[in-house]
């Protein structure tokens, strides 16, 4: 009977202990450790637009489509631009001309005695040399402004990456400044982890990081870029009068706020294709080490 007895209470304190260092273990893993499953994958996107205006005659791309730095991804209504340089041409080919005459004029009227020519008309042949020179350069302005809209026409790949929203058709009207598509740099891919306030302490720029993808996908490999400085307060805005609009109301259970962390993923593996606003784990594994110092040398 004792031994039976001995053994309920030793099995109820060996129950209670793992009761207990299971509860300290979970408490480690989701409130101690440094770990969140609030990550995101992100990356550089590149709204484009046309730099001048006019009716868009060609696309040569589709949605979601890989494109190199430098290919055209559509063009803007040439035929008026190209009209518009040969206008400029024109008009800069007269004023040299009007620039030589009104220079030829200057300098055999300086060349005359000023006892058949006054002074007064010496002036003003050289005033009007020097404005025929000024709208000669103005004209030269003009036709390298055309030649650039010209250029401009072809709106191309600013960056490698991936066609996104195209909103662009043939026949669409261009207006300057209107995003017509996004373009995703293929190279700028990261992720933001955003941690709670308290385990920002267990973060250090520099730390290995393992992020798991939601999809299933092989384990990415990392390490800590950056830790934000700052985060909005919604309780701290602008009243009318520009002072402070503090909220008057007061929360009992308060929320650790959630600061994001941004981390520079290592090479992909291969054939692996990331997405722009995924979901993943972010999982910090150990802290970087320093880099050795060079040992100095003994002063000759």
């Amino acid at each position: 009977m004792n031994a039976t007895r001995i053994f309920r209470y030793f099995l109820t304190l060996l129950l209670l202990g793992a009761a207990l260092w299971m509860g300290h273990a979970a408490w480690d893993h989701y409130m101690a450790s440094a770990w969140t499953r609030d990550g995101r994958i992100k990356a550089d996107v590149v709204t484009i637009s046309a730099d001048v205006a006019g009716t868009v005659t060609q696309v040569l791309v589709h949605d979601n489509q890989l494109v190199q730095k430098g290919d055209i991804l559509f063009t803007v209504d040439q035929a008026r631009y190209r009209n518009a340089v040969t206008q400029a041409q024109a008009l800069q080919a007269a004023q040299q001309v009007e620039r030589g005459r009104r220079s030829k004029e200057a300098s055999r009227r300086a060349a005359l005695d000023s006892a058949i020519i006054s002074a007064e008309s010496r002036e003003t042949a050289a005033y009007a040399a020097d404005t025929a020179g000024a709208q000669y350069q103005a004209a030269l302005a003009a036709r390298t402004l055309a030649e650039l809209n010209l250029e401009r026409t072809v709106v191309r790949a600013p960056v490698t990456g991936y066609v996104t929203n195209l909103n662009v058709h043939a026949g669409d009207f261009a207006a300057v400044g209107a995003a017509k598509l996004a373009l995703i740099d293929a190279a700028s891919y990261y992720v933001v982890g955003y941690f709670e306030e308290t385990k920002l302490p267990l973060l250090k720029t520099g730390d290995t990081v393992e992020v798991q993808l939601m999809s299933g996908a092989a384990a990415l490999h990392g390490h800590i870029a950056s830790i934000a400085h700052g985060i909005t307060d919604r309780d701290a805005s602008t009243g009318r009068e520009l002072l402070a609009d503090v909220n008057p109301t007061f929360n009992w259970v308060r929320l650790a706020q959630r600061v994001p962390v941004r981390i520079a993923l290592d090479p992909l593996p291969q054939g692996l294709e990331l997405v722009a606003g995924t979901t993943c784990t972010v999982i910090i594994r150990t802290a970087a080490q320093p880099e050795p110092r060079a040992a100095k040398r003994p002063q000759a």
